[in-house]
């Protein structure tokens, strides 16, 4: 008797236009969670799945290295704590996002100067947003880049409120203001002052970066009215 075809998985019918087999397979398993599942045999899996018990199992342990889901004492699976961290960095870049744009935009169109948000990143930061001078001459930072800590006023401010040591970042402290010329780069000024969200938690630097020829007095004072604004939007009673 000619044998009997295997039934397709979800992975199989619901495959990626030019993606990995295997990726779509580990995926299948992750979306087989329903409302109110809080863990599912490896059976329920395969079934759910319609992949073999031997695939399902191989995956899993994928899966289950990478935190994206746990095996319980009594073999049944769950969400693992990977997803929730995950799920933190999403839903805090897209808050982040709609609270950050508007006050970088109002700054620019104010000083004419670069705002952008730094967030530390280990031992660098990260330029998260940005927007441009309408100016010709200005610095050429993207969001995306990193930056190192120990060089720029955003840097600066971030190492001051991390508990770096020092008169610099004493007075940073103080001022609640970072304002530096040259420290990156020659004849390039920078300014940052630090953002909270609710607790008191420290997001980041908002900074503008501008030629040290426009430096002028009054930028600093905007600077910290603005991320107090930023501060207020995210929850925060300091500032």
């Amino acid at each position: 008797m000619p044998r009997k075809a295997a039934t397709p998985s979800l992975a199989d019918t619901e495959a990626a236009p030019g993606g990995v087999a295997a990726a779509d397979k580990a995926l299948s398993l992750l979306n087989a969670f329903r409302a109110g599942d809080s863990t599912l045999s490896l059976s329920e899996l395969a079934e759910r799945t319609q992949l073999y018990k031997s695939t399902a199992l191989r995956l899993l342990a994928s899966l289950e290295h990478a935190q994206l889901l746990q095996r319980r004492a009594d073999g049944r699976y769950a969400l693992g704590p990977g997803l929730a961290r995950l799920h933190g960095l999403y839903a805090a870049s897209f808050s982040l996002e709609a609270e950050v744009m508007p006050v970088l935009q109002a700054l620019v169109a104010r000083t004419r100067e670069s705002a952008a948000l730094h967030v530390r990143q280990g031992e660098q930061r990260l330029c998260l947003y940005r927007v441009d001078s309408p100016q010709p001459l200005r610095d050429h930072l993207c969001a995306g880049d990193l930056l190192p800590l120990e060089r720029g006023a955003g840097g600066r401010l971030l190492l001051a409120y991390g508990g770096a040591r020092g008169k610099l970042y004493e007075r940073i402290r103080a001022e609640g203001l970072a304002e530096l010329d040259g420290d990156r780069v020659q004849g390039l000024a920078g300014l940052a002052a630090p953002v909270f969200r609710a607790g008191g938690e420290l997001v980041g630097a908002l900074t503008l970066s501008l030629p040290s020829s426009r430096l002028k007095p009054g930028l600093g004072e905007t600077l910290r009215q603005a991320a107090a604004r930023l501060s207020r939007r995210l929850g925060s009673e300091q500032n």
